[in-house]
């Protein structure tokens, strides 16, 4: 794919699938079987070793694991946006390995380290983009004194570095980067998903991520509909109707974001509810409530696993 072949392919919803877990190891089995439903319900950008992933849990091993399975799994079917993190080397490693199973694009993680000037943050991910510039990179913005001359002189020194993933809840401070930076020299993600996709649509955003789509893939590709449409109404009402799903997993510091997703999967028999430390599987009380919102959701939209059998060509359903 070139280039322009991959900013379209980011200006559109970018899947974060989450790891199921056996006997406290991957669940490749049921890793596959998630990114098959997704590919089958219209999902074409997927994000293999994200924060959805659980990517700061999981050892170098398991990450090469995820990443050569989903390779394997989505094929020519959807692009992969890898993501890479920690030091440089260890962030090249993971490269290396999805370049070898032919993925072209990787996001990278924010640098995880107490102390961090802006040179040094701009120097990491340089180094990073400039082991492979034949690959497209992603930039995962979590901070807000990232600024626009940070992202001009990175972009100066590796045009390979296409989009912005950005991911602070300041729709005013997005579209203000977004403009310093050159509204058209990246593709503009919305990072903190759904609950951020509107704002941040009518800024200029072209793309957001989703954890969400994992459980309910028809509701998060009807809200990517409606905001290409510029139908805000119809936006506004669907996110309603994922309002408290993504409240529950933003409470405590966003202490159960992907514990709720894992719970909704399960009780969906998708996946295994289990999840590693530092996170925690929801209470009883939490769970009775993904339950009810499922409910509510099956009467408007098809969650049940035999929807990955749906074919390819099948529009979701916008209700």
């Amino acid at each position: 794919m070139t280039f322009s072949e991959l900013r379209t392919a980011l200006a559109d919803i970018v899947a974060i699938p989450v790891t199921p877990y056996r006997d406290g190891a991957p669940d490749i089995a049921a890793y596959t079987k998630l990114l098959h439903r997704l590919v089958a319900n219209g999902v074409t950008t997927i994000t293999p070793n994200g924060n959805t992933s659980e990517f700061y849990a999981l050892t170098a091993a398991e990450r090469c694991q995820l990443i050569e399975a989903s390779a394997e799994a989505v094929g020519a079917e959807a692009s992969l946006l890898l993501g890479i993190g920690y030091d440089v080397e260890t962030a090249i490693s993971d490269l290396r390995i999805g370049r070898s199973v032919g993925i072209r694009m990787a996001m990278i993680h924010q640098p995880v380290h107490p102390h961090v000037s802006a040179a040094g943050w701009v120097d990491y991910h340089a180094q990073i983009a400039s082991s492979a510039p034949d690959m497209a990179f992603v930039l995962y913005i979590r901070n807000e004194w990232v600024t626009g001359p940070m992202l001009v002189e990175l972009a100066s020194g590796c045009p390979n570095i296409i989009g912005i993933k950005y991911a602070l809840a300041d729709p005013t401070q997005f579209a203000r980067i977004r403009d310093l930076a050159g509204a058209d020299r990246f593709v503009w993600i919305a990072g903190l998903a759904e609950p951020y996709a509107l704002s941040y649509a009518a800024h200029g955003a072209t793309g957001f991520t989703s954890g969400l789509v994992n459980v309910n893939p028809q509701l998060s590709l009807s809200l990517r509909d409606a905001l290409r449409r510029g139908d805000y109404p119809l936006a506004g009402t669907l996110l309603a109707r994922i309002s408290r799903f993504e409240e529950m997993r933003a409470e405590d510091r966003s202490a159960n974001n992907v514990s709720v997703v894992k719970e909704a999967l399960a009780q969906l028999g998708l996946c295994d509810r289990s999840i590693r430390p530092p996170s925690y599987e929801v209470s009883d009380a939490a769970r009775e409530e993904i339950t009810g919102i499922l409910s509510e959701w099956s009467t408007m939209h098809n969650l049940m696993p035999e929807s990955a059998q749906r074919p390819h060509s099948q529009a979701p359903v916008i209700a």
